[in-house]
């Protein structure tokens, strides 16, 4: 299912994000499908945008990207049979993270408008429409597919009737457990940062200068610092714990917060706009940087760690448990989980890529040295120590080892038979007229308005 959903989100994405061309062809309806139309000029513009962006087809665009349409109208008129609806808050959030997407590509809010000749607001509204389709049919295809159970036996038989040349093959997979240690910040460092936001605050407040100059000066927020610290309208869910409790309770724009320490570093933050549960603010970000000694001292500690661990004073599991920094993975008793799959076994590739330096070198059961890297998700230095479990070499799948993988691949296999025997089925049903000149190209689903002429 997921190859067919990629094909139809390539149909259903949003707006070129090129300018348009001179509008010197007169529009034209080119398919009709039950009492929509589909438009020359929507075809060109999808076609100019996947251009744009590199997106390659398979086939001529000008019969890929009509039939790609009309499977979109197909879902979206059986959504509204089925009662299928998407929240306005997930529109709305999806809406604006593809528009601070491309603000941060391009530069500013300024330069989008400028190079889409288009008011902020008219994009948001032409998105918002596009998401929106997008987005019932990606929720009509799972209640399509809800109902689907797959027994062992099934898998098994699936899995006989395989030809060979068609079994999968499963990559170098490992299991891998890890203790990782923050070095502790010294008071003079955390210090310090709070007295360069306090002086931030300062000249934000007395009107010396703006917060968003500010933050794109000096926020160490990556993503948000080219646009002024801005985030985009989010919930409270979006953010974690502490930052959303004090954003949130912010009202007046002209106000900014108290710093706020979160697991990322030390924030200030301003409101912007409010949209029901949804707010929109700016914030600069400062890490504490952690210095030499520091590290050396957590290495050292770990080095210890590794050392009773050899001499089997106690388990990895147990000084997993009690030892690192990281939440996850001391409750896993240090057992890292693909975020893919959400299993223990993982690629080569999904690992942090400083811990699969240090797997490459292990045998099972081996402990690393210490090495330092960055958390995945926060992006602080931190020091580990990892040990490798368990590697199960790349291989052809085979049913009592690789259960799973063949049962995804089964059920992917009936998701794509249900959506396919759907729009075959709405084929028969619908009224289709096709231009002439239109109807020439080979179809993914040939029988585009033979059942209707």
């Amino acid at each position: 299912m997921k190859k067919i959903l990629f094909s139809l989100a390539c149909a259903m994405n949003v707006l070129a994000v090129c300018a348009q061309e001179a509008d010197n062809v007169i529009d034209e309806v080119i398919w009709v499908v039950g009492d929509e139309a589909i438009l020359r000029s929507e075809v060109e513009e999808e076609r100019r945008r996947m251009l744009y962006s590199g997106e390659k087809l398979d086939g001529d665009p000008y019969g890929v990207i009509p039939e790609q349409m009309a499977i979109q109208k197909l879902f979206i008129n059986q959504a509204i049979i089925d009662s299928v609806e998407v929240q306005d808050s997930q529109i709305d959030q999806q809406v604006d993270n593809r528009i601070n997407s491309m603000i941060a590509s391009i530069g500013s809010r300024e330069k989008l408008e400028e190079y889409l000749e288009k008011p902020i607001s008219t994009i948001r509204s032409e998105y918002r429409t596009a998401i929106k389709n997008q987005m019932i049919v990606q929720e009509e295809s799972r209640h399509l597919t809800s109902d689907i159970s797959v027994t062992p036996s099934e898998v098994r038989m699936y899995f006989e009737r395989l030809p060979k040349d068609s079994v999968p093959f499963v990559p170098t997979q490992v299991e891998v457990q890890i203790i990782s240690l923050q070095p502790r910040i010294s008071q003079q460092t955390i210090d310090g940062i709070k007295a360069r936001l306090r002086d931030y605050t300062q000249r934000v407040t007395s009107g010396e200068s703006q917060f968003s100059t500010l933050a794109i000066l000096y926020s160490e927020d990556t993503g948000s610092a080219p646009l002024g610290g801005e985030l985009g309208f989010n919930t409270k869910n979006a953010y974690v714990p502490e930052f959303s409790a004090a954003a949130f309770q912010l009202t007046d724009p002209n106000k900014v917060s108290k710093i706020v320490e979160t697991q990322y570093g030390y924030h200030i933050i301003q409101l912007i706009e409010r949209r029901g549960d949804r707010a929109n603010f700016r914030h600069i970000l400062l890490i504490p940087k952690v210095s030499s000694k520091e590290m050396s001292d957590a290495r050292a500690t770990l080095d210890t760690v590794r050392m009773e661990l050899d001499s089997m004073k106690f388990t990895f599991e147990e000084a997993a448990r009690y030892l690192s920094s990281d939440k996850k993975t001391r409750n896993s008793s240090g057992l890292m989980f693909s975020r893919e799959t959400g299993t223990a076994r993982q690629t080569m590739e999904e690992l942090p890529a400083e811990v699969a330096r240090e797997v490459s070198k292990l045998k099972e059961g081996e402990i690393s040295q210490p090495f330092n890297m960055k958390d995945p998700e926060t992006g602080r230095e931190q020091v580990a120590i990892v040990r490798l479990k368990k590697r199960i070499e790349g291989h052809k799948a085979n049913y009592y080892e690789d259960y799973q993988t063949l049962k995804d691949q089964y059920t992917q296999y009936k998701q794509e038979e249900i959506i396919n025997n759907f729009i075959r089925e709405k084929q028969r049903e619908t009224y289709c007229k096709i231009k002439p000149g239109w109807e020439k190209f080979d179809f993914k689903y040939p029988g585009w308005g033979q059942y209707h002429r």
